[in-house]
């Protein structure tokens, strides 16, 4: 748990997710209210930003596994001899 939190705080996994985050936020919030930037529904701003927190934290957390993964497998590879 603790090498995973340890590469959340990466500055380049945290960039690449917020430019996740920005481009399917922004998608989904065009999507889900559409109506709301016609002016024919109130803005609800709560679904607007869970539309932006959601890709970061899979964007962050996909990530963070898979940089593990890639360390895990580094290590067993040269502990191997390969």
């Amino acid at each position: 748990m603790k090498a995973l939190l340890r590469q959340l705080r990466q500055p380049s996994l945290i960039s690449n997710a917020l430019k996740v985050a920005l481009v399917v936020g922004t998608l989904l919030n065009l999507i889900n209210q559409w109506y709301a930037l016609l002016g024919q529904q109130e803005w609800r701003w709560g679904m607007a930003l869970l539309n932006y927190l959601v890709p970061f934290s899979v964007a962050s957390y996909s990530a963070a596994k898979q940089r593990l993964n890639d360390l895990t497998k580094n290590r067993a590879e040269r502990h191997d001899g390969n």
